[in-house]
């Protein structure tokens, strides 16, 4: 070992013996333009690379200054891979002296979900089933095909453009699904045939761009209801969740009335998510990023539909038609994504370990077979935040062991029936508001 390092003495050599930090001299680094971070116990420089990460920038740059061992674990298939990506980023290591996380943390715990996913992986719960997600992908498409067939044989009638629109909507939300599934590589073996099936699901059968969901969505699992950090729960001043609640009243912040978030929630909250906050975020990330491939792809989802129903309904009837889709589907998707999220603790940082944070942020739904295939699994949601990358055919075998581990150490393994998920949104909404309104009226 080396003495004790010095910040900025750049990369390590290849075969030189690496100089030794403490958490004390790694902690200032977590600025925009200086970053380090600690992966199984050797300090990476990531300032200037961040910006070239495949993820994007935010996400690797939330856990600076942080070891982010288990979510470089979580987030990637070939970790030998990328690690010859991160050797050129070395600077140093760990002193032996230092503990492997910063802070009061659980190492025994740390080491136990470590050994579990040691030993999912021996199970080889991380390959996928083919047949299982050629089964979705098809059924999706002959869910496109019917809704067709239903206009074209029937005529543009109100019951059969009410059953078509139905239809399209389950369509649109089974392609959220699977395209969250292809977003996560967790279906094929090469994250690049994961990467063009997604932009193939997300842009001709959704209109929207790959590359935004994954920027947003890859943020939330990094650090699930953390503010600043997950794009999901960073929706002030519109809605007030957890510690922001009390932050807006302590400063007379009175942009909505928030006392009454959980009824106004019901007039923009699942009827215009995708239809107007995901549409104008998606067309501005693609203009902005300048992704034009997403946005050809995105262009052919609207050709398509367009070609397919203004013969039967002229451009405004399809374009109704459209817009009736888009808030079906948007129902289903605030529903079924936020009921395992919005009643969790939500606040700033914590720097908590890889499994306390995904704990403490998500809760599971009580599964049957109906539910598993509407929600795409994601009543399984502690099992998918732990291992994002599994297949989602096989939450109900690692459920058992996290259930284990959970109770080894204390920790909440909440399952809800799912009317009670649903219900607790709006409590949760309610609650917010009240500590808001309590906090604005305190002199």
């Amino acid at each position: 070992m080396g003495g004790v390092g010095e910040p900025g003495g750049g990369p390590a050599q290849l075969g030189a013996t690496l100089p030794t930090f403490r958490w004390e001299q790694i902690r200032p680094h977590n600025l925009p333009g200086d970053k380090w971070l600690v992966i199984e116990r050797r300090v990476y420089d990531i300032s200037r690379w961040a910006q070239r990460h495949p993820g994007g920038s935010r996400l690797i740059g939330h856990h600076g200054a942080e070891d982010a061992t288990d979510a470089f674990h979580a987030f990637h298939q070939d970790l030998n891979f990328v690690r010859k990506f991160l050797q050129p980023l070395l600077i140093g290591e760990l002193a032996p002296e230092e503990p492997s996380q910063d802070g009061p943390q659980n190492a025994q715990l740390i080491d136990d979900f470590r050994a579990l996913r040691r030993a999912v992986e021996d199970m080889k719960l991380f390959e996928a089933k083919p047949t299982f997600f050629a089964f979705l992908l098809g059924h999706i498409l002959a869910m496109e095909v019917l809704a067709w067939l239903i206009i074209y044989l029937l005529g543009p009638g109100w019951v059969p453009s009410t059953l078509a629109a139905l239809i399209l909507a389950v369509s649109q939300a089974q392609s959220w699904c699977l395209q969250h599934d292809l977003g996560h590589t967790s279906i094929f073996r090469k994250s690049r045939w994961n990467h063009v099936a997604q932009q193939f699901v997300m842009g001709q059968l959704k209109g929207f761009s790959a590359h935004w969901w994954n920027f947003r969505h890859f943020q939330h699992h990094a650090k699930p209801n953390i503010f600043h950090k997950d794009p999901d729960v960073t929706v002030a001043p519109i809605f007030l969740l957890g510690e922001s609640s009390v932050e807006y009243g302590k400063k007379k912040r009175r942009y909505l009335p928030y006392n009454h978030q959980h009824l106004y929630f019901f007039l923009i909250g699942p009827p215009l998510l995708t239809l107007v906050n995901f549409e104008v975020e998606n067309l501005a990330y693609m203009l902005v990023c300048m992704q034009w491939t997403d946005l050809l792809w995105a262009a052919s989802f609207y050709a398509r539909f367009l070609l397919s129903y203004a013969p039967f309904y002229g451009v405004p009837g399809a374009l109704l038609l459209f817009v009736a889709v888009r808030v079906l589907e948007s129902h289903w998707f605030v529903w079924i994504t936020q009921m395992n999220h919005i009643p969790k603790e939500i606040g700033h940082e914590k720097h908590r370990d890889w499994a306390s944070s995904q704990l403490a942020a998500t809760c599971n739904v009580e599964p049957s077979v109906f539910l598993d295939w509407f929600s795409g699994h994601l009543n399984f949601q502690i099992e998918h935040h732990l291992f994002p990358t599994m297949p989602r055919h096989n939450y109900r075998r690692v459920a058992p062991l996290v259930k284990a581990l959970c109770a080894k150490h204390g920790l909440s393994y909440e399952v809800k029936p799912f009317l009670t998920a649903l219900v607790d949104i709006i409590g949760s909404l309610k609650k917010s508001g009240n500590m808001w309104l309590e906090a604005y009226l305190h002199q």
